[in-house]
């Protein structure tokens, strides 16, 4: 059957729900329509900017009957931004939305008829959330400015001035490195034609220690380093300041860091420990909500003190440390050995001496693992948005853990690797909590809990 609408068509559709990703969902006689901007029970006018065989996308244009439950968003930069899709839609209709999308994904990917759903947790606060930010230099007629990708584009930067998901702090920090590098009429990198000097900032603060780190991401060339650390000087709370030199095309920021200034790490509180957090490290970026996930893991582990618990993508050993209290054996797997080393550091920073990690992929490290602690009674999930891999999930069910805890930021993935150990190794999936770490955006996490028939 053709599909029944083709790219530039423009048409009146009524959004249903939301995907996956934040767009709506639309129906066009049985055909879905995916549009972005779309609210549920909004009817908008969209123009269809992509055809498949099974689906379309389309942008929506203008609302035409409002039906959402829409609330006046407070950041002037919305929608125009990236970084949030959804202030203007009341806070309990995204999690409405969100919990759906877990429902759904378990449905429909993970075959389960009744998914044993518990409610979604909501954020603690809806705004001033984040406690890691990445901003990118762009060019203005002022001098370069730090901000945003507008929504869609690579290539479009927004100057921000106030962002609403990070802290005072946060704006203040910003706005001092854009006025120290507009007063030494520094020029921005242009992705295009890859000219200029300065790239990314990174901002990463301790939100219950009161600690920042800041990481400079510039191209090859000279650095006044003494007058970029001058230019933080005001702030005390900024205790870690680092150089990174990017010579690639590519935008990224997880790059080897020189120290300019301070010490090489700041350090955060979770659940009652210490943890050392350095540039690359992993660390989830909602501190609250981070331990409202770790607390749910923990219970969903049911530890005795008698259990050896695997932890695996283990990062900076947030979760197999909080666990090791209650735990006879922690023995974590992390690919980024900078992680590993924070991880190291963070059990000696507690006094934890029942804790051991160990760096390399869970693929391929499981099995070594394996025969230097034995088989876990628990293993600890906490993957990419990719999922546990083919290899790595038949490797972990191999040991035939009792309890698999899976920590997840993509339903669509957890779905499929449930429906995987249920079907093929014996699993039985008990519960699960969806968390809304994200408020605002398409993301959402959630605890789930597998065990063995």
């Amino acid at each position: 059957m053709a599909a029944p609408v083709r790219p530039d068509d423009e048409l009146d559709l009524r959004i249903e729900s939301l995907a996956y990703g934040g767009n709506g969902v639309a129906r066009l006689n049985g055909f879905v329509v995916f549009v972005r901007r779309g609210l549920p029970g909004d009817v908008v006018r969209a123009r269809v900017t992509r055809v498949k065989r099974n689906h379309a996308e389309a942008l929506a244009l203008e609302v035409v009957e409002a039906g959402a439950p829409r609330v006046d968003a407070p950041c002037e930069h919305y929608p125009a931004c990236g970084g949030c899709r959804f202030q203007d839609l009341a806070y309990e209709a995204q999690l409405e939305a969100k919990a759906a999308q877990v429902d759904e994904a378990f449905r429909r990917i993970g075959r389960v008829d009744d998914p044993p759903l518990e409610p979604i947790v909501p954020a603690e606060s809806q705004f001033h959330y984040r406690n890691k930010m990445e901003y990118s230099f762009t060019a203005t007629p002022d001098g370069p400015a730090l901000g945003f990708h507008r929504a869609g584009r690579w290539d479009e930067v927004l100057d921000i001035g106030k962002c609403w998901l990070t802290t005072n702090l946060g704006n203040a920090i910003r706005a001092a490195v854009r006025d120290w590098a507009r007063a030494n009429t520094l020029q921005a990198y242009d992705q295009a034609e890859h000219t200029g000097f300065l790239r990314h900032l990174v901002v990463r603060e301790g939100r219950n220690t009161n600690q920042a780190l800041v990481q400079l991401v510039t191209a090859p060339g000279r650095l006044d380093a003494d007058g970029f650390v001058a230019a933080l000087e005001r702030f005390p709370e900024v205790r870690s300041i680092h150089w990174s030199v990017n010579d690639r095309p590519a935008e990224v920021t997880n790059l080897p860091t020189q120290l300019l200034h301070g010490v090489d790490a700041i350090e955060e509180e979770l659940c009652g420990l210490r943890f050392r957090v350095r540039p690359n490290a992993f660390l989830q970026t909602n501190t609250a909500m981070a331990e409202r996930i770790y607390e749910l893991a923990r219970e969903f582990a049911g530890l005795t003190g008698e259990e050896s618990v695997y932890d695996l993508y283990c990062g900076i050993g947030t979760i197999g440390l909080m666990m090791a209290r209650d735990a006879l054996t922690v023995w974590g797997i992390e690919v980024s050995e900078e992680s590993v080393a924070c991880a190291l550091e963070n059990a000696d920073l507690n006094g934890i001496a029942n804790a051991a990690f160990y760096a390399g992929e869970v693929g391929e490290a499981i099995d070594d693992l394996r025969e230097r602690a034995g088989t876990p009674d628990v293993a600890v999930v906490d993957p990419p948005r990719a999922g546990l891999s083919g290899k790595a999930l038949r490797r972990l069910a191999r040991l035939e853990p009792q309890r698999i805890v899976y920590v997840s930021c993509n339903p669509t993935t957890l779905a499929g690797n449930v429906k995987e150990l249920e079907a093929e190794w014996g699993y039985r999936f008990m519960r699960a909590r969806p968390v809304d770490m994200f408020p605002h955006t398409p993301h959402i996490e959630t605890v789930a809990l597998l065990e063995r028939g």
